[in-house]
């Protein structure tokens, strides 16, 4: 008898046209937010492996771990033979996905804006027959982030890294958060993730400075040696996935940006 499959045809966000087997049913996601994103479209039960950096939901620890994102065990998901594999431009090494897309469905994201992020969720709620679930997530995601209506700028600084500081300039997502909780990026005029030295900090002289939980772990003590060399600047710890993952988190982030740096 000959296996009847259909396939849904879709172009994902670096350009690439994918015939993708529908519904999926053995699902592999090489990010954290997007994974998160699959379980509350409803179909975590078809999500067969992801990555250790996928911590939410909690169901993720009973899936297969195939390595981090930047560094992926190939044959292990190779072995799991999915026919759809989800991946992101910046989370992921290229040559790691390619070698994947060369055997498998592989859709990647590439996400800048909150519109990007929406899209993408569009995307994979089209991919995975949720397109209904996608749709009212993303209704969700408006309805919080059109509250959030700065009335004043701060200028900030938003370090993500440690030996040596490192920190997020324009053409981020986590830029574009900023911008959505009024914190002007004393960075901007520097792409993607660059390095600043501590004499160019006290030049910006930021009126604060975040310290992201994420990738690095900051901790109250960084805080107290930021604030020895920034004197007159506020420096707060922040959530960094409130800043940088753009699946259905952003319902959770939209109110956190609120809470934390517009009401009151």
């Amino acid at each position: 008898m000959i296996n009847d499959i259909q396939y849904i045809k879709s172009t994902d966000q670096i350009g690439r046209e994918i015939n993708i087997p529908f519904p999926p049913k053995k699902i592999v996601s090489v990010v954290p937010s997007q994974t998160e994103l699959l379980f509350d479209l409803g179909v975590g039960d078809l999500v067969v492996a992801v990555t250790w950096f996928c911590i939410h939901p909690d169901e993720t620890r009973l899936k297969h771990h195939i390595g981090g994102t930047k560094s992926l065990k190939l044959e292990k998901i190779a072995a799991l033979n999915p026919d759809l594999i989800v991946a992101n431009k910046e989370e992921n090494v290229r040559e790691q996905i390619d070698w994947l897309a060369e055997r498998f469905p592989v859709w990647v994201s590439d996400i800048k804006t909150l519109d990007d992020a929406k899209s993408m969720i569009k995307s994979i709620g089209d991919i995975t027959d949720k397109s209904l679930k996608a749709n009212e997530l993303i209704e969700e995601i408006n309805a919080v982030f059109n509250r959030l209506k700065p009335e004043k700028t701060l200028r900030t600084l938003y370090l993500i890294w440690k030996n040596p500081w490192m920190n997020a300039g324009s053409d981020t997502f986590i830029h574009h958060m900023m911008q959505r909780a009024g914190l002007k990026n004393v960075m901007s005029s520097f792409a993607r993730y660059p390095e600043i030295k501590e004499d160019d900090m006290k030049q910006l002289n930021p009126e604060m400075v975040l310290l992201s939980s994420e990738p690095y772990p900051f901790k109250e003590k960084h805080v107290q040696e930021i604030k020895l060399l920034l004197p007159n600047s506020e420096i707060r710890l922040v959530d960094g996935e409130m800043f940088s993952w753009y699946g259905s988190r952003l319902i959770k982030a939209g109110e956190y940006l609120n809470r934390e740096f517009l009401s009151g």
